[in-house]
């Protein structure tokens, strides 16, 4: 009888740790945040890989992904990208490009930013996934998802997940000045932003990062056509998205309930490195691939036309990796301001603050 009942009370513990380590994964589950990443070639990690485009949209050649990832992953850049280090800070695995060949997994989140992209459907149009498609296929994640996991939970996934813009760069830069006016212009690539974000919020995303416009007329491309010296025009383009899209974001604030967002500034962010990268670490402003005045001309690589072009040594001592886009290493200070900056910076709340506070919290 004695060794029945101590039978029967290890069996009864064994259950209860079980259970608790059942209940334990069932939380965390249920604590769970996703990212999903729409926008262009500054958090494209692949997507251009597998559709039919021009080598201008593609980074799937040496030397891109030449530092930490040995090879060429798809990513404009030495190695990771924004999206890369905010899945790192949020304990999230690398999240796979959409497009990927096979049967990717959902639960962490998806990337279907694609490099030339705009929030334009006419820009590059039929060379990318514009925001509009990159919409249309988060729908049918969206599907999957509830065909998965049910109703109830794909909800919950879903609403908890945290969703990255940063798309207009592309539109801004292949404006023609003489459709429409710069203000009307501006209008128009806010107003796709918004629709995208309320289609976005009826399938149950309520936590949003947006990137702010970067200084576009200062990009190592542009200065090289220009004698060097930034093109104040395009700049403009920038400041005037970047004025009016906060007063968007506030209009959505009022009108959808559980809207929560935060804005990076990134303007300042590379303006303050390509007035003082000394003080950040590095030692030009200019690109570490490319060719001609401060490697400006976009023929990293070899195959876009040009077939001439200078790699430096190190990508850390560079702002750009090429006459368009950033280092590794600065892409990796940008996402730490994006994730753990102050409210001069990244505002109302900071990547971190969406991602580990409950609704309560807010």
């Amino acid at each position: 009888c004695q060794c029945i009942c101590f039978f029967l009370s290890v069996v009864f513990i064994f259950v209860n740790l079980i259970s608790c380590h059942n209940n334990k994964i069932e939380l965390h589950h249920e604590n769970h945040v996703a990212l999903f990443i729409f926008g262009d070639s500054l958090l494209d990690n692949g997507n251009n890989n597998y559709i039919s485009t021009i080598l201008d949209f593609r980074a799937n050649f040496w030397p891109y992904g030449e530092t930490f990832f040995n090879y060429p992953t798809g990513r404009f850049s030495d190695g990771r990208l924004i999206p890369d280090f905010i899945a790192q800070f949020a304990g999230l695995p690398l999240i796979p490009p959409y497009l990927k060949p096979g049967n990717p997994e959902f639960r962490n989140g998806v990337n279907f930013a694609s490099a030339g992209a705009g929030a334009l459907l006419e820009t590059h149009q039929g060379l990318v996934v514009d925001l509009g498609t990159q919409i249309k296929y988060f729908k049918k994640v969206e599907t999957s998802l509830r065909h998965e996991l049910g109703v109830a939970k794909a909800k919950n996934l879903l609403s908890k997940a945290v969703y990255l813009i940063g798309i207009g760069g592309n539109d801004y830069l292949t404006k023609n000045s003489t459709v429409v006016s710069n203000e009307e212009f501006v209008s128009m690539v806010i107003g796709n932003l918004t629709l995208a974000v309320k289609e976005i919020y009826k399938k149950g995303g309520r936590k949003f990062g947006f990137m702010e416009m970067m200084p576009l007329g200062c990009l190592p491309y542009i200065k090289a056509q220009n004698g060097g010296c930034c093109i104040n025009g395009i700049t403009q383009l920038a400041e005037l998205h970047n004025s009016g899209f906060p007063k968007a974001l506030n209009e959505l604030k009022e009108k959808l309930n559980g809207f929560k967002y935060a804005h990076y500034n990134f303007f300042e962010s590379v303006s303050e490195r390509l007035n003082n990268p000394s003080k950040y670490g590095f030692k030009d402003a200019t690109a570490c691939c490319g060719y001609g005045e401060g490697r400006g001309v976009y023929s990293c690589g070899g195959k876009r036309g040009v077939t001439e072009f200078i790699l430096c040594e190190n990508p850390d001592d560079y702002l750009f990796f090429d006459a368009y886009h950033f280092s590794e290493k600065a892409y990796q200070q940008f996402a730490k301001l994006m994730w753990s900056g102050t409210i001069d910076i990244v505002w109302p709340y900071n990547f971190k603050t969406l991602f580990q506070a409950n609704d309560q919290m807010f």
